[in-house]
């Protein structure tokens, strides 16, 4: 089945390529002019404002994979979990965990390895600790969303190696609204949820000078709608099987449980979430330069869907015994609350050298709670600093500086990662350099981060250097550009992959970390290329990445306090894939236009050396097809989304079947002159299938939605 999946892969780049052809030769024919690479209203091309960091490059090539999110298609995937938002783009999964916390996958690489920013600042939360945290940002107020796959720790950090996902919002505003204030407000509600958010903010002008902003939102839902049984099949039968024994021994009550649990349908017990958001901030525009803080509040609380086949249970014997197992039953829920302080400077320099500076600064303290029942279980607490400086060079390139304090406490019986503090430094640079024939970038990194936790009594100490080489050339008469890259990543073990050893309440898992681990090193060859001709466009990368000393969670198959063992060990890795999109226009008329819109991407991840066999959870194949047409006032687009089977799994790793949902989305403008006010009504999953990603810890249990309505309405003005 592997090798079928493989050829399945490589067959659909190469009609990606064919099918693209026939159309960019009509567009060629049909426009005389070769504008630049356009950007799209599904996927946003390469352009100077996808990076933020990296404002004096007039390209960045060596991150092939780029892709932006703006408030329409945020609007079209609203979720209250970021990971969602973006499961449709490319070379992006989900973590789907529960439906209060899913974060981004990317290219396979989660966790450690991918970074969620706030305008280029980490979102200071635990999200990457484990899955069952969530990332503390809330989609109704963003307003873009940038996606950058690949060798992006250059830029951002050792903990960006596998890639970036980051938010722009207007917390610290940055101009002043043409006339003197802005309002925009959104709401949605929905039927699989029973959805109820709604957000609004708020920039008002005060002379030239100053610009006040303030933004809140709430977004609360109920037990998820599903297609059919919570369980699998094979779930399923074990617990019924189970049910049997214990009917044989004398058991009822407890085998009327059991089946109790394997029939559950229609529904997630404990799934219900509700968050709120409050954020204020400043701006000071003082000629060519700006400046600006902000304050945010941030609060969650959402259930984690139990594991009827897990879970804490007591050991049999003593009353007492069997009344704490009961206690440990109970479900199991998390509530959060962030404080986050913010600072932002961009300074006009004048030229010379360097044009501008940019600083960005940010202070949080954030709380996690994690409950049984309504006792507390595990208290997380994290205080983290985060600031970089950008020097923008005048003809291009870009110096900078970047440093992270972050201070993690765990309190609680079930704590199962020692306190431990990270302090990081970092300076890096991009350059490019004109070359005639071809464009040359080149990109580099040091970091230093230090791991400490004395409750354990380890003290490491780690020096990372990584390092990019792209040359990059235009097609003739600029359809396009076509690209080679080189790179190399390093990156220092998190404290939670070295101080974990305990059993974790949310993942029903018993988690040991290694404090011997070492530098996870990865070496990558990615190539790509950009077709553009009118209004077509045309990406494809495909990337080769292997990892010395890759550092994962193992199942071991014993067990502990009653869970499952998982232990984090390092291998040999190796990771290949590709990535691609078309956005082809098939009718152009005056009164309506016809786009079709083709999505692929495909992941292979092995393990080297003496743990040999597929890494775990890794996406399968991804496929979307749309059609999408303007009609006037009118927006319609309909999907085809598919997610191939995953039959290459570790032990203990359940396979997954292979699933489809439809969808459709009619927006509707009504006013003329006013494009600002748009409604809209979605469909999604019309035909009620099941459907379980792979990437998820918890996908024999947790399917995600099914039939689902939803009705939202955006406003600016």
């Amino acid at each position: 089945m592997k090798t079928i999946t493989s050829q399945l892969a490589v067959a659909t780049a190469l009609s990606f390529a064919v099918a693209a052809t026939p159309a960019l030769a009509q567009s060629e024919a049909d426009n005389e002019s070769t504008p630049d690479l356009p950007v799209n209203s599904s996927i946003l091309t390469i352009s100077n404002s996808i990076v933020v960091s990296a404002e004096g490059l007039e390209e960045l090539d060596f991150i092939a994979g780029q892709d932006a999110l703006e408030v329409e298609e945020i609007l079209q995937n609203l979720d209250g979990q970021i990971g969602e938002v973006l499961d449709k783009l490319p070379g992006v999964s989900a973590t789907s965990f529960a439906p209060g916390a899913s974060r981004p996958i990317l290219r396979g690489q989660d966790g450690e390895r991918v970074r969620i920013l706030i305008d280029g600042l980490g979102t200071a939360d635990v999200a990457s600790t484990s899955a069952d945290h969530a990332t503390t940002i809330d989609p109704l107020t963003v307003e873009r969303i940038e996606v950058l796959r690949g060798p992006t720790a250059l830029l951002f950090g050792s903990q960006a190696l596998g890639g970036v996902v980051n938010v722009i919002d207007r917390r610290i505003p940055t101009e002043v609204p043409e006339n003197g204030i802005r309002v925009d407000a959104i709401t949605a509600f929905d039927t699989a949820s029973d959805l109820r958010s709604g957000g609004a903010s708020l920039d008002v002008g005060l002379g030239e000078m100053f610009v006040f902003h303030v933004d809140g939102s709430y977004r609360e839902t109920n037990d998820l709608e599903i297609p059919g049984f919570q369980l699998t099949e094979e779930l399923r039968a074990d617990l019924l099987a189970d049910a049997a024994e214990e009917e044989a021994e004398g058991e009822l009550e407890e085998a009327a449980e059991l089946r109790e649990a394997a029939a559950q349908e229609d529904f997630l017990p404990n799934s219900a979430t509700e968050t709120y958001t409050v954020n204020g901030g400043i701006g000071v525009i003082l000629g060519d330069s700006t400046f600006g803080a902000s304050v945010g509040y941030y609060d969650t609380f959402y259930g984690i869907v139990g594991n009827p086949e897990g879970g804490h249970h007591g050991e049999e014997g003593e009353e007492g015994e069997e009344e704490e197992g009961e206690e440990e039953a109970e479900t199991v829920s998390i509530g959060l609350e962030q404080w986050r302080f913010d600072f932002k400077g961009d300074i006009a320099l004048g030229g010379g050298f360097a044009d501008r500076l940019k600083i960005r600064a940010g202070y949080s303290d954030y709380t996690h709670t994690e409950f049984e029942g309504t006792e507390i279980g595990t208290v997380f607490d994290t205080e983290t600093f985060e600031a970089r400086a950008e020097l923008i060079q005048t003809g291009g390139g870009v110096i900078g500086a970047q440093f992270t304090s972050r201070d993690f406490e765990a309190v609680g019986e079930e704590a199962f990662v020692a306190p431990n503090d990270t302090i990081q430094f970092a300076v890096f640079t991009v350059q490019e350099f004109d070359l005639g024939f071809a464009q040359l970038e080149t990109a580099g990194r040091y970091e230093n981060v230090d791991v400490e936790s004395e409750t354990v009594g380890v003290d490491r100490n780690f020096n990372l250097f990584s390092g990019a080489v792209s040359l990059v050339g235009e097609l003739e008469e600029e359809r396009g550009r076509v690209g080679l890259t080189v790179s190399r990543s390093e990156r220092a073990p998190a404290g939670e992959e070295l101080f974990a050893n305990g059993p974790h309440i949310a993942t029903q898992s018993f988690e040991i970390g290694d404090p011997n681990l070492g530098t996870e090193e990865a070496w990558g060859v990615e190539a790509f290329i950009r077709l553009a001709q009118g209004d077509a466009t045309v990406n494809f990368a495909a990337y080769f990445q292997t990892f010395s000393d890759y550092i994962f969670l193992n199942p071991t198959g014993e067990e502990e306090d009653d869970l499952p063992v998982f232990e984090f060990l390092q291998s040999g890795a190796e990771f290949f894939g590709f990535e691609a999109d078309a956005n082809i226009p098939l009718v152009e008329a005056d009164s309506y236009t016809l786009t079709a819109d083709l999505r692929a991407s495909y992941v292979e991840a092995k393990l080297s050396g003496d743990l040999s066999g597929p890494v775990p959870r890794i996406p399968p194949l991804s496929l979307l097809g749309a059609l999408e047409a303007d009609i006037d006032a009118f927006n319609i687009r309909g999907e085809i989304q598919h997610a191939g089977g995953q039959e290459s799994v570790v032990e203990f790793e359940t396979p997954t079947d292979s699933f489809t949902f439809v969808n459709l989305y009619l927006t509707w403008r009504p006013l003329q002159n006013n494009q600002n006010l748009s409604l809209q009504l979605a469909g999604e999953n019309l035909f009620d299938t099941t459907g379980r990603r792979h990437s998820s810890f918890t996908k024999d249990f947790v399917p995600l939605a099914g039939r689902n309505i939803r009705a939202s309405a955006r406003l600016s003005f």
